[in-house]
């Protein structure tokens, strides 16, 4: 597995697509935290972080689909997806190996989001009026939301030989799960089922943890949707038909 994470990241990194998507979310999120005006930190005089929790999920379901596109999809329209699975790996050290390796990447990607917490931090009155422990608690949040994001796109890249229709599948998957419950639920067909069913949907849980909540059944959510997402890839990848 580590030298699957290995060779995978080392790629990206080697790579303009990587530095490409990672500047590209770094501008939207900076534009969206600083310039534009419904949405500017120094606009509205709140020491806070709400609009990267807030948006950035929007952002990420472009994002993590671009990094993720290429992880089983170009292993198999270049052909060396069957040297691969002659290595002595099993599918699940594969399959693992590109997902640490897509997700770590975006860790990477929102690591200088931290410049931002330390400049809102010192932009306070006073200085360090913010509520620290509510951030730690939405980036914890952000993270989880990317590990299932990451898995959804490895499934999307498992089912097909094309890059592009990798991320188009990852993006639209991504948008179903993290909204597409919650739009259900407000549906006049549930009664007393509503609840339930926004609670099937990301959203739910992370607007849990975007306001500093860490609940242990919000992280099994996310913990749960991402074994399933990537359950499915192995089942894809051990079918052998591509």
């Amino acid at each position: 597995m580590l030298q699957v994470f290995s060779k995978e990241f080392n790629s990206f990194l080697n790579s303009l697509i990587a530095y490409i998507v990672i500047g590209v979310f770094l501008t939207a999120i900076g534009l969206l935290m600083w310039v534009f005006p419904d949405t500017a930190v120094l606009d509205y005089g709140y020491a806070d972080m709400d609009t990267l929790f807030l948006l950035g999920p929007y952002v990420f379901i472009f994002l993590v689909p671009a990094i993720t596109m290429r992880s089983f999809a170009e292993e198999k329209k270049s052909g060396t997806m069957e040297l691969l699975l002659t290595k002595p790996l099993s599918d699940w050290e594969i399959i693992l190996g590109k997902f640490l390796a897509n997700f770590f990447l975006v860790l990477f990607a929102l690591a200088p989001t931290l410049l931002y917490y330390y400049s809102i931090y010192n932009l306070g009155n006073p200085p360090g009026n913010i509520d620290t422990p509510g951030v730690i608690g939405s980036y914890i949040g952000i993270a989880f939301l990317a590990a299932v994001f990451c898995s959804i796109g490895i499934l999307a890249s498992s089912m097909t030989t094309n890059q592009i229709v990798a991320f188009i599948l990852a993006a639209f998957l991504c948008f179903l799960t993290f909204l597409g419950f919650d739009s259900i639920s407000s549906l006049n067909l549930w009664d007393t089922d509503a609840l339930f069913v926004k609670q099937l949907g990301i959203l739910y849980h992370y607007d849990a943890m975007r306001k500093g909540l860490v609940d242990t059944r919000d992280v099994v959510y996310f913990a749960s949707v991402t074994f399933l997402m990537l359950s499915v890839t192995k089942l894809i990848l051990g079918s052998r038909q591509w």
